[in-house]
């Protein structure tokens, strides 16, 4: 997902939602199709982290690995009991938008899965920590958000190596093939992608992001949102809303088993 720098207001906004005022935003008719965990959206391609700490590069020892040209399956391998949501947090930890996000979770008592950038890790340790510490589970989601069907084997070996440790990984921008989700199961984890793309990243406004979210909504549904790469107070807001709403409608909120 493109990553986007976090604009000049953003902290004046996060301290208005962190004190419990959400905006009350009337629902879009904008409504995402709901899909199911073997149909793939629209890859968009993402921009890695600016302004990080650099990392050694591997040799290209080989041809970049092939671009899959059928669409990939997100496996998951738990079986939902009940009404139960899957909601997943990408390119985080961010010092400003994912505690933020931990307390609007905490605040519906619902539990999520973010998929991190390791190079996000090693600048914000603790928060890492924190997610773990708050009954959250924490994925895979590379080093520094590369298109891995651009990258050289062994270079895809060392995105995924140098990101966190977990049993779930997600492709940045749901690029990947059958190559690369072998290279993830050599390391111990399946690949995770999602039902549910909210285009969050895009800031299409609150309400449109809220009627993905709602029009996507099924038992065992992984929804895609984001805690880093920009200024998340649409999405905080949309959360807000939208667990209120489908908890009413007997929802669960759990995390997935990374």
């Amino acid at each position: 997902m493109p990553l986007h720098p976090v604009r000049l207001g953003c902290v004046i906004v996060a301290a208005a939602i962190a004190a419990g005022v959400v905006a009350q935003i009337a629902t879009s008719p904008h409504s995402a199709t709901p899909g199911n965990h073997y149909l793939a959206s629209r890859p968009v391609t993402g921009q890695r982290p600016t302004g990080r700490p650099s990392h050694p590069k591997p040799a290209p020892t080989t041809a970049p690995v092939p671009r899959s040209t059928t669409r990939p399956a997100a496996t998951n391998n738990q079986a939902p009991k009940g009404k139960v949501i899957y909601f997943t947090f990408d390119d985080g930890p961010q010092r400003t938008w994912t505690p933020i996000v931990l307390s609007v979770l905490a605040k519906h008592h619902a539990k999520a899965t973010f998929f991190q950038l390791g190079i996000q890790i090693a600048e914000l340790p603790d928060l890492a920590a924190r997610v773990r510490a708050e009954g959250h589970t924490i994925g895979n989601h590379t080093y520094d958000h590369k298109s891995l069907t651009t990258l050289t084997p062994a270079k895809v070996r060392w995105e995924i190596e140098h990101g966190p440790k977990s049993t779930c990984f997600r492709p940045p921008s749901r690029e990947t093939n059958a190559q690369i989700a072998a290279t993830a199961a050599a390391y111990g984890m399946r690949q995770i992608l999602w039902d549910v793309d909210t285009k969050d990243w895009s800031e299409p406004g609150a309400a449109s992001i809220e009627s993905a979210i709602m029009h996507g909504a099924r038992p065992g549904a992984i929804i895609l949102v984001h805690d880093g790469g920009g200024d998340r107070s649409q999405t905080v807001a949309a959360l807000d809303r939208s667990l209120t709403r489908l908890a009413r409608n007997g929802y669960r909120f759990i995390s997935l088993p990374c």
